[in-house]
């Protein structure tokens, strides 16, 4: 074989490598699976989830939850097994099924718990019991002895051990619980101490007994406004596509206003000041000594001055970003009159703040059962202060806890990571496009399942790097929140700092993220080549990046907040009919926060909508010029941006020329020296 054809031909396929290893940005046909070993990584922290779950099921753990046990480690509803140093341990509780509280309302306000001996029962009292011959009386009529086991049940009057070993007099009358088993007291009064111990600010029972009452009689008003909520939020969604250009305007120009307003009002207490103030200090102050009333009165000017100060600088800038950005904003309006049209093609997208919640939800609701389960789980020891016996983890076992906290933060994170990929992957689709009419029948279910069929680990990946971020702020907000009041100033601001940067940091790498698994639903590419090829891209675009968070993030901010009021003004009118004030405050708390949260999911998803169709903008205006070939993928809307921007460099150009060009002339036509002579 002739050596050269053969070095011909190795070049050629080395260079067809390099071409269709070159990426096209468009959405790619045939796919692999990216980051698979964050997938097995992932898949095998879940088995071990499920492993702590499985783990206090067979221990007991489970069981102890659910059938409830009594203080001696008896498990009610069931046959027991002898514990070793326990005594009154390895009863057989068949017959008694539920667990009664000696005091239920002796609630430790530090451990949030029942400081109670608790016994297994046939029967909870179903009237009050008011005297020692009254517990006799229902023990041998039910059947169901209310002291301690070793007491007899007829001689409950005479025994010296009642005061200790049986119910606190008046006893309640209370309810089993359907699936927990746990006799309840009916009266609420006895509840007003377990809210003190859960909600602090809480003080006094009267208080919460008011506010309770107020949301009990209006269940129905805050059902109407919670879906009250939920259609405005809707419907402001449509507004923000037919009215985004005036509605951006309006807002921006309220904001500029308001600074320069601000900024006059706060210069014209300074000058009053000056003029008049000190003889309205000197007043007020006759009482204090000269040179007190000189400092203060020479503080509260400098404190004046810096305030008007810091607001004109802070005005003065707004408005220089607002002139060199205005062709920006106009961006901002093109892109949220696209993501209007996004949400028109594909009206799915409003159910995914709803399939993510119940995800959500599901997730949250068998994590905290799992940690109810492992605080029933593990050793039994008596407790040294109260004789009680209690279930401990020991050993290598109490690290299950932590494990567990862990996985909270990363399946919830990678719970909001696949609802991201997912609206990116059918935002791509859509975009890159050209004729709408042959989007897939339903791109979001396409979106999934590319989701779960390749891109699971890349999710995987991105979340875990979100976890990394987030799990040392919460510790150092636990810290700080033990220590609060007890570390000195230069800790306080150390911990504030720490925990300040970290949250920056992780708002941006949720920024980043996003952006990488929609460069991951292009090109089908590993978490990290993706967030590599975004950053640079985004990089490329920092002040339009800029612009579109500023300018998007208020605007849609303020939709949340006109939300949020409405739906309070809407509250305070129907409201208004019961004519009890004091009854108010809770349910419009509760009504005010559904809807902020209402809002902020919906109007997130928009949110994500227009981030990804700005990635995709720039890419597009990146690869392609509008040429045969190399024809852009980009909506009319933003086609007239484009062109629109063009027009405005061809006539800067065209001026920048015209200006050489008389410079040039100026020179040409400089007069002849002195002594020189045209021939």
């Amino acid at each position: 074989m002739d050596p050269k054809r053969h070095s011909s031909s190795s070049q050629q396929q080395v260079r067809l490598k390099r071409m269709r290893t070159k990426r096209e940005w468009r959405p790619l046909e045939d796919r692999s699976c990216t980051d698979l070993p964050w997938f097995l990584l992932f898949t095998v922290f879940c088995v071990g989830m499920g492993s702590i779950c499985g783990f206090t099921i067979v221990t007991g753990g489970a069981a102890r939850l659910i059938f409830g046990y009594d203080s001696y480690g008896n498990t009610c509803g069931q046959r027991n097994d002898q514990i070793e140093g326990v005594r009154l341990s390895g009863l057989d509780h068949t017959d008694r099924k539920f667990v009664f509280f000696l005091d239920p309302c002796n609630i430790d306000i530090v451990q949030r718990k029942i400081k109670s001996l608790a016994l297994c029962v046939s029967l909870c009292p179903s009237e009050e019991l008011y005297t020692y011959q009254d517990l006799k009386r229902f023990a041998m009529v039910n059947g169901s002895e209310l002291c301690s086991y070793e007491l007899a049940g007829h001689k409950y009057p005479g025994l010296p051990e009642r005061f200790t070993k049986c119910p606190k007099l008046p006893v309640p009358r209370s309810k089993p619980l359907p699936v927990f088993n746990r006799c309840t007291p009916v009266d609420v009064s006895c509840y007003a101490k377990f809210a003190e111990a859960v909600v602090t600010f809480v003080g006094d029972s009267s208080v919460l007994h008011s506010l309770i009452a107020g949301v009990a009689a209006s269940k129905e008003i805050i059902i109407g406004l919670c879906v009250l909520a939920l259609g405005l939020s809707m419907i402001l969604m449509v507004i923000i596509r037919y009215i985004s250009a005036v509605l951006v305007w309006i807002l921006t120009s309220l904001v500029v206003l308001g600074s320069l307003a601000g900024t006059s009002i706060l210069w014209w207490f300074y000058i009053d000041y000056q003029l008049y103030g000190n003889d309205t200090s000197s007043k007020v102050l006759k009482e204090e000594p000269e040179e007190t009333r000189v400092e203060q009165s020479r503080d509260s000017g400098q404190a004046l001055l810096v305030y008007a100060v810091s607001a004109t600088v802070f005005t003065i800038i707004l408005l220089l970003l607002m002139l060199f950005m205005r062709k920006r904003v106009a961006l901002t309006i093109a892109l949220f009159h696209v993501a209007g049209k996004v949400f028109t093609h594909l009206p799915l997208l409003t159910l995914q703040p709803f399939v993510t919640f119940f995800a959500l939800l599901l997730f949250w609701v068998y994590w905290i059962l799992v940690l109810l389960f492992l605080g029933t789980t593990g050793n039994p020891e008596e407790n040294e202060e109260t004789g009680l016996t209690e279930f401990r983890l020991t050993g290598p076992l109490q690290y299950l806890t932590w494990y567990h906290a862990v996985g909270l933060v990363w399946i919830s994170e990678f719970i909001l990571a696949c609802q991201q990929m997912t609206v990116a992957g059918a935002v791509v689709t859509y975009y890159f496009t050209r004729d709408k009419n042959r989007l897939p029948v339903t791109p979001i279910l396409s979106s999934v399942l590319r989701l779960v069929r390749y891109h699971l680990g890349t999710v995987a990946k991105g979340s875990f790097i979100i976890t990394l971020v987030k799990i040392p702020r919460l510790f150092l907000m636990y810290i700080h929140n033990q220590l609060k009041g007890r570390e000195n100033m230069c800790a306080r601001c150390l911990l504030k700092s720490c925990i300040c940067c970290l949250w920056c940091l992780e708002k941006c790498l949720n920024y980043l993220n996003q952006n990488a698994y929609a460069a991951t639903a292009i090109n089908s590419t590993s978490f990290c080549w993706s967030a590599r090829d975004a950053f640079v891209i985004l990089v490329e675009n920092a002040l339009r990046v800029a612009t579109i968070n500023a300018v998007g993030d208020f605007v849609l901010f303020l939709g949340k907040v006109l939300i949020m009021t409405s739906t309070a003004f809407a509250g305070v009118v129907l409201l208004n009919y019961q004519r009890d004030y004091a009854e108010w405050v809770l349910p419009l708390f509760i009504v005010c926060l559904f809807s902020f949260l209402v809002a902020h999911c919906f109007l997130s998803i928009f949110e994500i909508v227009v981030d990804v169709l700005f990635l995709c903008f720039a890419i597009d205006t990146k690869y392609n010029d509008g040429t045969p070939g190399k024809e852009f993928f980009m909506d009319k809307a933003l086609m007239e941006f484009v062109e629109s921007s063009r027009r405005l460099e061809r006539a800067g150009g065209r001026g920048r020329s015209r200006v050489k060009e008389a410079a040039s002339e100026r020179v040409e036509m400089k007069p002849m020296a002195p002594g020189t002579s045209s021939a």
